[in-house]
C-alpha cells in the first residue's frame, strides 16, 4: 500500500516537473520545504535526469531548487515565528515540550543556528521540518535564509548530479532513499525515546 502511494506522488511529481520546468522544480521544492513530506529523493534526480535529456541545464535545475527550498523554509519559519512560541508553551507539555526546552532550543539557535541549519537542510526528514523550530527560535532571518540556501544548494546539487550520471536508471534511486530515510527515521525514533524518557525522569525527580 505505501509502495503504491509512494508511486503514484512520484508520477505526480514527474509529470509536474515536465511540464513545468524551473518553476515546477521551485513549487515541489519549496513544498518539501515547509513541513510537507515531498521527496526531494525523486524531484531533483528526475530533474537531473530531464538535464540528461538534454530538456533542461544543471546550474538553472539546481538553483531552482534552492530557492524553492528557500521560500518554502521561510513560510515555515514564519508560522513558527508568529504563532509556534504560544502553540508549543500551551500545548507543548501534551508531547513533552516544556519551557525549559524552548529556553534551550533558543540558546541553540542563537549560538549554532547557523551550522544546525546547514547541517540539517543535507538530512533527509530532519530538513522538512528544521525551518519551524528555527522560526519559533526567532532566529535571525538573514543568517536563516543564507545557511538554508547553501545546505539546500549543496543537496540539489548532489540528487540533480546523481539523476544525470544514472540517466536513464535515475528511477532506481527511489528504493535506495527510501531505505536511506527510514535508518535516518529509526535514528529520529531512538533520539525521541531518548527524550521521553529524560522528561519522564525528571518529572519522577521532581
Amino acid at each position: 500500500m505505501v509502495a503504491k502511494l509512494f508511486s503514484l506522488l512520484a508520477a505526480a511529481i514527474i509529470d509536474l516537473i515536465t511540464r513545468g520546468g524551473y518553476l515546477g522544480i521551485v513549487l515541489l521544492m519549496g513544498i518539501e520545504s515547509a513541513c510537507i513530506p515531498l521527496p526531494s529523493e525523486v524531484i531533483m534526480p528526475f530533474s537531473g535526469y530531464l538535464v540528461f535529456k538534454g530538456s533542461l541545464v544543471l546550474w538553472l535545475v539546481v538553483l531552482a531548487g534552492a530557492i524553492g527550498c528557500v521560500l518554502g523554509s521561510l513560510l515555515a519559519y514564519a508560522v513558527g515565528a508568529w504563532g509556534g512560541r504560544r502553540l508549543v508553551e500551551r500545548y507543548g507539555k501534551y508531547v513533552l515540550v516544556s519551557r525549559r526546552d524552548l529556553d534551550l532550543a533558543d540558546r541553540w539557535f542563537r549560538e549554532h543556528g547557523g551550522i544546525i541549519i546547514f547541517v540539517g537542510r543535507l538530512l533527509p526528514v530532519v530538513r522538512t521540518f528544521i525551518a519551524f523550530p528555527a522560526g519559533v527560535a526567532r532566529m535571525p532571518i538573514w543568517r536563516f535564509c543564507l545557511y538554508t540556501f547553501l545546505g539546500s544548494l549543496i543537496w540539489c546539487a548532489l540528487l540533480a548530479w546523481i539523476g544525470v550520471k544514472l540517466g536513464q536508471h535515475w528511477d532506481t534511486l527511489g528504493s535506495w532513499f527510501h531505505r536511506f530515510d527510514a535508518a535516518i527515521l529509526a535514528v529520529l525514533l531512538i533520539a525521541f525515546g531518548l527524550y521521553v524518557w529524560r522528561h519522564v525522569r525528571h518529572l519522577r525527580d521532581e
